[in-house]
């Protein structure tokens, strides 16, 4: 794992695939093999819990026509099998197309390197919901003896974003599966998380729609004291004063990428900064913003 640790884990895939990218055009990338997909049993680690099967069926259709155009991550058990740590939707895509063999890289990791890994490529190709990865950092905390700011050291986010997350993990059971299920974000569940009855206010944020701005207010009027119909009228009302508006998008802004988020706006222009405390964290964020492969 140390190894894994030097070569910059932070800095994306690359730093583990290296060379064993393949070329669409040549042979596969150097160290990548052919292995029977009957041999590789999935990662009981893996962060992602939730699967979009049309997704899935798409990329089904591709690789029957183009095949697997990047190999899987796995390591080996030794027994003639093969665990998976990154790449489950190919796995499972090829499956679907019929194929027996699946390129892919073997890697000699051991049982925290993996969750580590799986837990890096669904976060840094933004493939997990918000209680996915809440529970990926709570398993390496947990598990492998983690603290937050190396998780956050990582995955190149802030310690804040790993801390906001975790806190999700405090909610009614009916909350969490509503972000399981994408019927609510990130921002909705932190501001329902401030509400004296989490569980009523996500009902009647899912049922009327509610931006997460709306939820904020919502969640203020209906604290003990102040649960009149005004306040509550008045929180679904909420206006559209730029100073608030300009603090939700600063919000939404740091819980996609994981950092604080400041922006200036005067009239129609203005400035956004972003604050990073790694070389990791500007070098994700450069990698979105040029859209270069993470």
């Amino acid at each position: 794992m140390n190894e894994l640790r030097q070569r910059g884990l932070g800095r994306g895939l690359s730093a583990l695939l290296g060379d064993a990218q393949p070329d669409l055009e040549g042979p596969r990338g150097a160290g990548v093999r052919e292995i029977d997909i009957a041999a590789i049993k999935p990662n009981p680690q893996q962060p992602r819990r939730v699967f979009d099967e049309v997704a899935i069926a798409e990329l089904a259709a591709s690789i029957g026509e183009r095949g697997v155009l990047q190999p899987i991550l796995v390591r080996d058990l030794k027994d003639g099998r093969f665990e998976l740590i990154a790449g489950e939707r190919r796995w499972r895509a090829s499956q679907r197309a019929q194929l027996h063999k699946i390129p892919a890289l073997v890697r000699e990791f051991d049982q925290a390197a993996s969750a580590e890994v799986a837990l890096i490529e669904n976060v840094q190709r933004e493939d997990l919901n918000a209680l996915e990865e809440a529970d990926a950092y709570a398993s390496l905390i947990e598990r492998y003896g983690h603290g937050q700011d190396a998780v956050a050291k990582l995955v190149g986010k802030s310690r804040s974003h790993v801390a906001n997350l975790l806190r999700l993990r405090d909610l009614p059971e009916f909350v969490r599966e509503a972000l399981l299920r994408g019927e609510l974000t990130m921002g909705h569940a932190r501001a329902v998380a401030t509400a004296s009855d989490p569980e009523a206010l996500a009902r009647e944020v899912i049922a009327g729609g509610l931006s997460v701005r709306q939820t904020e207010q919502l969640a203020k009027a209906v604290k003990p004291g102040n649960e009149s119909d005004s306040a509550r009228a008045s929180a679904r009302k909420v206006g559209t004063g730029q100073d608030a508006d300009v603090a939700a998008l600063e919000r939404q802004l740091g819980d996609v990428l994981g950092l604080r988020v400041k922006i200036a706006a005067k009239g129609s222009a203005g400035t956004v900064t972003l604050h990073f405390s790694t070389l990791d964290q500007l070098d994700l964020v450069c990698q979105r913003l040029t859209g270069e492969p993470i």
